[in-house]
């Protein structure tokens, strides 16, 4: 599994603010249905139930919202690259500017695992976090997220 079978260009989105997480979670919605289809509506209430569990700001000014979804039949994901941070109430207390939401289907099992297990991985890189934070255009963005790991480093 990689980036570019989870992450089309549509789906990627530098954003001013947001005001809230409930905000941000319905851009989320409002970008997964534009991308993929899916329903704006059930998208924000999976991820705001799966944050009612406990915050999925991860530290370093990166959250990984993710849910499970009924009636898809692909694991997908949208990214968001804040200008302004957000509170999120992540581990370090920090505020969050780089929110990669991960969507699966609700018996995808460990398809969905992976992709969070490569999603916090390649956003635990600081070199990559720090490309990310350093431009304003969604194809670029798109681009370093989906950039083969092996050329990341050169």
């Amino acid at each position: 599994m990689d980036f570019s079978s989870i992450l089309k260009p549509e789906a990627v989105k530098v954003i001013h603010s947001a005001s809230s997480k409930k905000r941000l979670f319905h851009q989320l919605g409002e970008l997964v249905g534009s991308a993929y289809g899916f329903d704006v509506e059930s998208t924000c209430e999976a991820l705001l139930d799966r944050e009612s569990l406990g915050p999925t700001g991860v530290g370093r000014g990166v959250a990984l919202p993710h849910a499970r979804l009924e009636g898809i039949d692909t694991v997908a994901g949208v990214f968001i690259r804040l200008e302004t941070p957000l509170e999120f109430d992540s581990v370090d207390r920090q505020p969050v500017d780089l929110i990669f939401a991960l969507l699966a289907p609700t018996d995808s099992g460990v398809d969905h695992l992976k992709a969070l297990a490569l999603v916090s991985r390649t956003l635990r890189e600081a070199s990559i976090c720090a490309k990310l934070r350093a431009n304003d255009s969604a194809q670029i963005l798109h681009t370093i997220l989906t950039e083969d790991p092996a050329t990341q480093a050169a």
